[in-house]
C-alpha cells in the first residue's frame, strides 16, 4: 500500500483505485506555491510503482482550479536586493525548473490523470491542465497564459502547451495572454470536454474514471510511454521497434493473456471495475 507524504497545500483522497489530489489554497485561488509543487512531486513519486492506483484526479478546492503562481512570492523574488542577487537568481531558476519537473512528472505518470477544471486555470494552472490525459472543464471556466501580462514568460509550461495544442495556437495564447472560456478551451484542444456546471463536472469525471477502469493498468502505463515517445524526437524506426517490443510484452504478459481470454469467453476481464 502506498505511503502518502504529509501535505499542507494539497489534500489527498484515496478511494480504491482512484486518488484525488485537491489543490488546497482556496483563499488564494489555489495559487501554486513552492510547497505545493514539492508536495505534488512527492505524491506522484510515492504512487509511481503502485498499479492498484489507476486514476489520479486533479482538482482545485473552493471552486477554482489554479490561478497560477503565487504572485507575492514572485514579486519578492523580483525585488531581491543587489547583495546576494546571484544566489537569489539561482534559487528562482531552481524553483522554476522544479515546477517544470512537476509538470513533466504529472505528464509521464503511469496512471491515467484527469484534470477537472472550474473557475480559473491561469499560468501554471493552464500548464497543469495541459499535462492531464483527460481535461474536463466547466463551460464558464477561464483559461489563460497570463505570464506575459505580468512581464514574465511562460517558461516551464510552454513546451507542454505546444505539444498539447500545436505551435500556432500556443503562440496566439502565449503572446496575447488572451482568456478562453471552458467551451473555447475545448475547441482549442486544451480541454477534451466542456460541461454545464460543477455537478455536471463531477458526473463527467466519474464517467471518465469508469471508462479508464475498464482498461488494464499496465497497458495504460505502456500506452502513455509510447505516445510520449512518439511526440518526441526519436526516429520513427526506433519508435516502431520499441512499439513492437511493447506489443509482445503486453500480449504475452498476464494482462494480455487475461484480456484476450476474457474476449474469447465473452466476459469482462478481471481488472474491469467502476465506482458509483
Amino acid at each position: 500500500m502506498t505511503e502518502f507524504p504529509d501535505t499542507a497545500h494539497i489534500r489527498l483522497e484515496a478511494r480504491g483505485p482512484v486518488l484525488r489530489i485537491w489543490l488546497n489554497r482556496p483563499e488564494l485561488r489555489n495559487a501554486m506555491s513552492a510547497q505545493m509543487v514539492r508536495e505534488i512531486l512527492a505524491t506522484f513519486a510515492a504512487i509511481r510503482e503502485d498499479r492498484s492506483l489507476r486514476v489520479v484526479v486533479l482538482r482545485g478546492a473552493g471552486g477554482t482550479f489554479c490561478a497560477g503562481a503565487d504572485l507575492k512570492n514572485l514579486a519578492g523574488a523580483a525585488e531581491a536586493p543587489p547583495v546576494g542577487a546571484t544566489d537569489a537568481a539561482d534559487e528562482l531558476k531552481q524553483s522554476n525548473r522544479r515546477f517544470g519537473l512537476m509538470l513533466e512528472t504529472v505528464n509521464s505518470a503511469p496512471q491515467a490523470v484527469i484534470a477537472a477544471v472550474e473557475g480559473y486555470a491561469m499560468g501554471g494552472g493552464f500548464g497543469l491542465a495541459c499535462v492531464a490525459d483527460i481535461t474536463i472543464a466547466t463551460e464558464d471556466a477561464r483559461f489563460a497564459m497570463t505570464e506575459v501580462t505580468l512581464g514574465v514568460v511562460p517558461a516551464a509550461i510552454s513546451p507542454f502547451v505546444v505539444r498539447r495544442i500545436g505551435l500556432t495556437a500556443a503562440r496566439r495564447f502565449g503572446v496575447s495572454g488572451a482568456r478562453l472560456s471552458g467551451a473555447q478551451a475545448r475547441e482549442a484542444g486544451i480541454a477534451h470536454l466542456a460541461v454545464r456546471d460543477a455537478a455536471a463536472l463531477e458526473a463527467a469525471v466519474t464517467d471518465a474514471i469508469n471508462q479508464i477502469l475498464q482498461c488494464a493498468p499496465e497497458a495504460v502505463a505502456e500506452t502513455k510511454r509510447l505516445m510520449l515517445r512518439a511526440a518526441g524526437p526519436a526516429p520513427l524506426s526506433e519508435l516502431l521497434d520499441q512499439a513492437a517490443e511493447s506489443f509482445v510484452r503486453a500480449v504475452r504478459g498476464s494482462e494480455g493473456r487475461e484480456g484476450t481470454k476474457a474476449f474469447v469467453e465473452k466476459r469482462k476481464p478481471a481488472w474491469a471495475t467502476r465506482i458509483e
